[in-house]
């Protein structure tokens, strides 16, 4: 293959906002080679949809094993990938790349169902495909009104405790290209050499910091480039996760019980990266310290549930302390 390119999109109870992400892709003014869906076992009839609209041929038997089914849509390859359980997205982007550096495609293009590449995206990435030390491009990242999202491209400091990542500034945009360190995993195309020598994304994450993980490897191998012609939308942030509670005076947001499993991978995840990263290991211990006890204070002066909160976020950050990867665990501690 010559400088071919698979998209690989993983997605999870949103086919309408996947239906719009593929129609980006295929009506890309440089045509994909391959586009993989990798369905997280999605329960709201994903495949009826896809089915519906040709990117499947046939409805695949809901069961305990991976599917894969694969048609074509013009000169695009669809692959059809559903997983037997959700894995996250972590677990998605790791079954899709490893997927699309199987079957040798020059590039892999990863991003979320909810992330619709402007027409020109994958073509303003072009001209910097054969950068010598580049083994990533990502585009400008932007909400559906055009407005930059800049705390999704930027830079790695390690010498403050837990990984902190600065964000791209107005300045980054303006010139052509920015060596960047950082980028989400929406819009970031990823050379097949590098792959090949740091691995696939670490899948037992779950969700949240994959993509920091991911990157933070990427770097020890070549440069990322923030290509700023190159513009992909992101619908992100459509369901608010937190409210806002008053109590004596003071406004705080907080997360509703139902939906707080969620927090127990973003703080374990980040302690991972912070004991195996952080270049001071003081400072790292000292915030985590820090974060815990001001999480604890929290809970017990504003939450429903303390018992069962503290519980929680306890096992959060002694599970990044041990390297602990159960990721049943959140839910199982909060519901059951």
């Amino acid at each position: 293959m010559n400088n071919s390119v698979c998209a690989v999109v993983v997605t999870f109870n949103r086919k309408d906002l996947l239906s719009k992400c593929l129609a980006s892709l295929l009506n890309q003014t440089s045509k994909l080679q391959a586009i993989y869906i990798i369905d997280n076992n999605s329960t709201d009839k994903t495949e009826e949809l896809l089915y519906k609209q040709a990117y499947i041929s046939e409805l695949p038997e809901i069961g305990n094993s991976k599917v894969i089914l694969e048609t074509f849509v013009e000169e695009t390859l669809i692959k059809y990938i559903r997983l037997p359980e959700n894995m996250g997205g972590a677990g998605g982007f790791y079954e899709g790349v490893k997927a699309a550096y199987e079957d040798n495609y020059d590039f892999v293009w990863i991003m979320d169902d909810d992330a619709f590449p402007t027409e020109t995206c994958l073509e303003n990435l072009q001209p910097y495909y054969d950068l010598k030390d580049t083994v990533g491009l990502a585009s400008l990242k932007v909400d559906l009104n055009g407005n930059i999202l800049y705390h999704h491209r930027g830079f790695f400091n390690f010498s403050h405790g837990l990984p902190i990542q600065k964000h791209i500034t107005k300045e980054d945009t303006l010139t052509e290209t920015t060596d960047i360190d950082m980028a989400s995993f929406v819009g970031l195309l990823i050379k097949r050499e590098a792959i090949s020598k740091i691995g696939f994304p670490k899948k037992e994450f779950f969700i949240h910091a994959d993509d920091l993980e991911y990157c933070i490897r990427l770097r020890t191998v070549g440069k990322i480039k923030l290509v700023n012609s190159s513009i992909i939308k992101h619908a992100e942030g459509s369901v608010k996760g937190t409210f806002e509670k008053t109590i004596l005076g003071f406004k705080v947001n907080r997360r509703p019980y139902d939906k707080l499993w969620i927090n127990y991978y973003m703080q374990r995840n980040l302690i991972w990266l912070g004991r195996k990263y952080s270049k001071n290991k003081i400072s790292l211990y000292l915030t985590i310290l820090k974060n815990y006890l001001m999480t604890i204070i929290g809970i017990i002066l504003f939450d429903d549930h303390k018992i069962r909160r503290i519980k929680f976020y306890t096992n959060a950050y002694m599970d990044g302390f041990n390297s602990t990867f159960e990721n049943n665990k959140a839910k199982e501690i909060l519901y059951n």
